[in-house]
């Protein structure tokens, strides 16, 4: 099944311990700005997302009960929509907005372009 967001083995087990610590979660694709172009990682509901922003996922993550939704500002998706991204973590400081901040981790994304079948299924 194609989908446009995926996560690392460590990002699901930080999600876990976030989960288990804060409760629901949610994550918003930075746009380049304060963050550069880190997923940052908020309480579900805490980001405001209305009408400029789309929904990219619902993302199952064995062990958290509830999907954590993964959602980026339409314009930046218009330029993105071909790129199927994957949350990963890595050592080092992350924004002081993000709830991975205090743990010595920062969320961040790789991306590849979405394969021909993958591009079909998802841009249909």
């Amino acid at each position: 099944m194609a989908s446009r967001v995926d996560v690392t083995a460590g990002a699901a087990d930080l999600l876990r311990r976030l989960t288990d610590r804060h409760g629901r979660l949610m994550f918003h694709q930075s746009g380049g700005c304060c963050d550069g172009s880190s997923p940052m990682c908020y309480l579900a509901g805490e980001f405001r997302t209305g009408t400029s922003d789309v929904l990219l996922a619902a993302l199952r993550v064995g062990g958290v009960p509830d999907p954590v939704t993964f959602w980026m500002s339409a314009a930046q998706f218009e330029r993105w929509r071909h790129t199927h991204l994957t949350v990963d973590v890595v050592p080092g400081r992350g924004s002081g907005f993000s709830l991975e901040a205090p743990e010595g981790v920062r969320f961040l994304i790789r991306s590849r372009l979405l394969t021909a079948e993958e591009d079909l299924v998802l841009n249909a």
